[in-house]
């Protein structure tokens, strides 16, 4: 039988050999010629995306890809996605770059590649402060969700295999999974420690805390494979904001603390 990973890297190379097939890598001098940059974002997770008061994107990821369209002196036209829109919006060439908490990982490395990672956060278990979660097994009984093609969706999803009587449940972006949270349609969520949920109760007026990590991740700016030059671009670029102080700054404006250390390839 068929595991159901192998059907989806079937399908996955299947909607590659669909795609019309160019030569040519894309170069920075490609992106400069064309006259703009098309950056994918996710506007449902602050401090990273978001939309201001006027609609307007804002967020880390969102002025580290302005930075990146001044560096190569071209408008940035940004495209809003969700977690699991990341990958198809490169893999159909609807955008030139990711920049939106994407998490460096060995599987989605087989499909796309990544920068040097220019920012991180943990994923965390969430709940109310009133219910006892130390561990995997404290959640046997209990309503789980996560978003779609998110970290915390890979992780968990494996964690329920080796803890049978999770309920685990799936939502198709961060808000809807916030919501089912704070309504008490789930008993926990898997995200990011970081996000709006600690300011909000729950419908009992419990407030919300981390319970235990699921893994550290880093995020890099994703792109399409065999694009060497705009690779080593995007990765000159991350060294020169890195050295200059311009992540600490925008970690410090958008997380309220310094970037860290962050491990190369």
């Amino acid at each position: 039988m068929t595991s159901p990973r192998r059907t989806l890297f079937a399908l996955g190379a299947a909607l590659l050999l669909a795609l019309p097939f160019h030569a040519q890598a894309q170069a920075p001098e490609d992106i400069v010629k064309a006259g703009k940059i098309l950056i994918a974002i996710d506007t449902t997770v602050p401090p990273y995306g978001s939309l201001d008061t006027q609609m307007q994107p804002t967020g880390m990821d969102v002025e580290l890809g302005q930075l990146v369209g001044k560096a190569l002196g071209v408008p940035v036209e940004f495209v809003t996605v969700t977690s699991p829109g990341r990958i198809p919006a490169l893999l159909t060439k609807r955008v030139d770059l990711v920049i939106s908490i994407f998490s460096i990982t060995a599987e989605r490395a087989l499909q796309v590649d990544f920068s040097n990672p220019y920012g991180g956060q943990s994923t965390v278990l969430l709940a109310p402060k009133g219910r006892k979660i130390a561990g995997p097994k404290d959640l046997v009984g209990l309503k789980v969700g996560a978003t779609r093609g998110a970290i915390e969706d890979v992780v968990l999803t494996e964690m329920v295999k080796n803890n049978p009587g999770i309920n685990y449940l799936r939502f198709d972006d961060g808000p809807s999974c916030v919501q089912a949270m704070l309504s008490g349609q789930i008993d926990a969520m898997g995200g990011g420690d970081y996000g709006e949920i600690y300011l909000r109760k729950s419908s009992t007026g419990d407030e919300f805390e981390q319970k235990f990590v699921l893994r550290p991740n880093y995020f890099g700016i994703g792109m399409r494979k065999g694009n060497p030059a705009l690779l080593h671009w995007v990765n000159t670029l991350l060294f020169t904001l890195k050295n200059d102080g311009t992540l600490d700054r925008l970690s410090m404006k958008y997380r309220n603390k310094p970037i860290g250390d962050l491990p190369p390839f």
